[in-house]
């Protein structure tokens, strides 16, 4: 028996349709909703295409599994890129897409490339329009600052909390539209029908609540992968390679999952804090870093540079002090600031002393940092048109870290907060023109049965696998058999283990209790960590080079035959995808020799 109940959810004009159904001799209620554009994530990418789609005039949803508030973007502290030329008037938005293709060690895609650097002043207005607060110069213009690998300023920044204060911003414009949000409701699956998409399906985390959401349109925006590293900059149950897995289990397919960039400074201890990020800023206002014996390492590395070398050299060198055994006792190495004077600490690292003091007790005008390369930012990920973010599967897009393209093998810092609204601009108005281009709506019952009895089927089962454990090993062997450093033993160990973990997966039980459906939740990012694995060693061990951000010790040079796209799919493995070639007006802005770091911030 069914009872159904209509009601309107808020200001958005979509009716949900409320009933218990019965399914495998249990009852369970369920939320049907229509709307004309789904997005799934509530960080930056995915409310800034909610605001364009909102903006056209058409019905939108926006769906997260955590609160808005707490979205990942709203960590990025350092900047976000757009060639306004206010403080260099000689920088050009060509030159800002030579530089992204030139840290990109030519795995960008350049048209994918010249979009965002074009599009990005029109970007940096939308946040105005919105009420974002921008650092000024006197005068009223934009400031801008260096990062690394920029010839020119062009890193517009809000103290050192600007993805916090885009996300309040763009929270803000959603609120003002209406824009109606659920959070804490994980998205399960998509729905597809004929090859089209047709909506999603998911539950209510709190409340264990289904939700069927039928929509023309889906924009995939739930981030990237690199929770699935033991040291990560990602918090607890975010990045664990959603995204991946809803696209590939629809239809689509992954690009350059083995290319992840670590950060060299993310703490160590404690165990559920492992891998926060230590600003950058540390060493850019005179942090030293000292291995174990207390030697300052980066004179083997980069003499020069020293401890300001790019972000990629960092990471290898103190991986490299680690791995040969000159590493501290508990496998890190120390990023020391006690020696500059309390007040620039104070006024130029105030986050770095917050988190410390708040983790750890540690008073780092006093003592040292014991830091650790860190997994931090997924610069592959879904398959999609360089020029609209369409993935494989019509009627799907994918943006933000959820997408690829842009990175390549070292992303250029700033670049991916600009990146999220740009294209959350295009995809939004491309999501809406398809919508209003359908003239029939498919539907499929037997793909939400499928996904109602993903659900049931977990929730019955009384296996007697951990979830969280079998998290656990998928993070060791990543971290140990895919880390900074790879070698092809170790990549084929890594893919021995996780076919354990796969096989021992179909045995998990789950158990929800007064707390809600967490358990629930963590058998999900259990199964998107596990095909992110896979699709990341997978592709690791087909490029067989170095470059950027992948290290092969058993490849160590670069292979000029390798400067391809790897794309990866269940069904077909790993595919060899040539890249485009760069424009002639680009090109010539690409071999202007070293660009000098000096007076500038690193990455």
């Amino acid at each position: 028996m069914t009872q159904t109940i209509h009601w309107t959810y808020g200001a958005g004009g979509f009716i949900v349709e409320s009933m218990n159904t019965t399914q495998g001799g249990s009852r369970r209620k369920e939320h049907s909703i229509s709307t004309s554009v789904l997005v799934i994530g509530t960080g930056g990418s995915g409310l800034r295409a909610a605001i364009e789609v909102a903006e056209a005039g058409a019905d939108v949803l926006a769906v997260g599994k955590r609160p808005k508030e707490d979205a990942h973007t709203s960590l990025a502290a350092g900047g976000i890129n757009a060639a306004l030329a206010t403080m260099d008037p000689d920088d050009t938005w060509q030159q800002h897409a030579a530089d992204t293709i030139k840290e990109s060690y030519d795995l960008a895609n350049p048209r994918t490339v010249e979009i965002v650097t074009q599009g990005a002043a029109e970007g940096i207005a939308d946040l105005e329009r919105y009420g974002m607060d921008f650092a000024k110069e006197d005068d009223g213009r934009i400031s801008q600052r260096f990062f690394g690998a920029h010839t020119w300023r062009r890193t517009a920044f809000a103290g050192d909390y600007t993805g916090l204060e885009i996300q309040r911003t763009l929270i803000r414009r959603a609120e003002s539209l209406n824009i109606p949000i659920l959070d804490r409701v994980y998205i399960t699956k998509l729905l597809v029908a004929d090859g089209r998409i047709f909506g999603a399906y998911g539950f209510d985390v709190i409340d264990g609540t289904g939700y069927r959401i039928h929509a023309d349109a889906v924009i995939l925006a739930a981030g990237g992968h690199n929770r699935i590293w033991r040291r990560t900059s990602s918090r607890r149950d975010e990045n664990t390679g959603d995204s991946f897995r809803l696209a590939v289990e629809a239809g689509a397919r992954l690009r350059d999952a083995e290319l992840v960039q670590f950060h060299p400074s993310g703490i160590i201890e404690p165990e559920n804090a492992a891998g926060t990020l230590v600003s950058e800023a540390a060493r850019g206002e005179g942090g030293i870093l000292r291995n174990g014996l207390g030697e300052r390492f980066m004179e083997r590395y980069d003499p020069q540079r020293m401890e300001l070398s790019t972000r990629d050299r960092v990471a290898l060198a103190a991986y490299t002090e680690i791995a040969e055994g000159r590493g501290t006792e508990n496998g890190g190495v120390w990023l020391d600031v006690s020696h500059l004077p309390r007040e620039t600490i104070m006024s130029r690292l105030p986050r770095v002393f917050q988190t410390l003091m708040e983790t750890q007790m540690l008073d780092i005008t006093a003592s040292p940092i014991e830091i650790a390369p860190t997994a931090h930012y997924s610069m592959g990920g879904v398959w999609v048109d360089p020029v609209d973010h369409s993935t494989d599967v019509e009627g799907l897009w994918a943006i933000g870290e959820a997408s690829s393209g842009l990175h390549g093998a070292n992303r250029l810092g700033g670049n991916s907060l600009i990146e999220l609204l740009v294209f959350g601009r295009i995809v939004g108005r491309s999501a809406v023109a398809y919508s209003d281009g359908l003239e029939a709506q498919v539907r499929s019952h037997a793909a939400v049965d499928e996904a109602r009895a993903e659900i049931s089927d977990l929730l019955a089962s009384e296996g007697t696998e951990n979830v969280r454990a079998l998290q656990r090993e998928v993070r060791n062997l990543m971290t140990e058999h895919a880390g900074v450093v790879r070698d092809e033993a170790g990549l084929l160990a890594g893919l021995e283990k996780l076919g354990s973990v796969e096989a021992r997966m179909k045995d998990v039980g789950i158990h929800p209790d007064i707390a809600g459906f967490a358990d629930l939740s963590h058998a999900f990012d259990l199964r998107s960590s596990v095909l992110a694995a896979r699709a990341t060693l997978e592709c690791a061990l087909e490029r067989r080079e170095t470059r950027g951000c992948h290290n092969r010790s058993d490849y160590p040079e670069m292979d000029p035959e390798m400067r391809v796209n790897l794309v990866w799919s269940s069904s077909t493995g790993v595919v060899r995808e040539p890249i485009p070639e760069v424009s002639p007006d680009v090109a010539a802005l690409m071999h202007t020799g070293e660009i000098s770091q000096e007076g500038k911030l690193v990455e």
